[in-house]
């Protein structure tokens, strides 16, 4: 089930075009700078985007300038986990493991995962109740199992579904942004 969903809504996305990815990403990134948790939080965890995922490159950018502690995760592909690393300035990054942008290995400035007070991730599909289904890989799942600090996912609107399957491993997100709106996941 979670397969079907995962390539059904990952042929959608891949149908956008890069004019409407950008234009919904700078919808998404107003929203997240707006928002409370943002604007109060020191340290915060972005993914860097690839593809046709929200894209996260202004926003981290943006984040760097206004002086935010900017932290982006490094693969670990042998032990399926993600490394902390802060970042300073965007010519820090190079293509990584599955061909995302992460710190080049002279950058890298490892951190604990407790000096992070914001995460934004990825996803490919949330329900409203803020499960997501990523790309089945599981390096999430456990960098967030324990942790007690808001998650925000970044989405485009069609990537909301009413429910999706939850395994006992899975962790809900707090806040789902869409170019059209601010889903509080806990007020479902």
């Amino acid at each position: 089930m979670k397969n079907k969903v995962r390539k059904n809504l990952l042929l959608l996305r891949k149908n956008l075009s890069k004019a409407d990815v950008l234009e919904k990403s700078d919808k998404i990134k107003n929203r997240l700078f707006r928002l409370k948790e943002f604007k109060q939080a020191s340290n915060i965890l972005f993914y860097v985007s690839y593809g046709s995922e929200v894209c996260t490159h202004e926003m981290i950018k943006e984040a760097l300038s206004k002086n935010k502690g900017v932290f982006v995760p490094v693969t670990n592909k042998k032990n399926k986990t993600l490394i902390l690393s802060k970042l300073e300035k965007w010519d820090e990054l190079c293509i990584g493991a599955y061909n995302i942008l992460e710190p080049k290995k002279e950058m890298i400035k490892e951190i604990s995962f407790d000096e992070i007070d914001l995460i934004i991730i990825p996803g490919i599909v949330f329900d409203l109740k803020g499960n997501r289904i990523g790309h089945g890989k599981g390096f999430y799942d456990r960098l967030l199992k324990n942790t007690k600090v808001s998650i925000i996912a970044l989405a485009f609107e069609f990537q909301i579904i009413g429910k999706i399957p939850v395994d006992k491993h899975d962790k809900p997100v707090d806040i789902i942004i869409t170019e059209k709106r601010i889903i509080y996941c806990k007020d479902q």
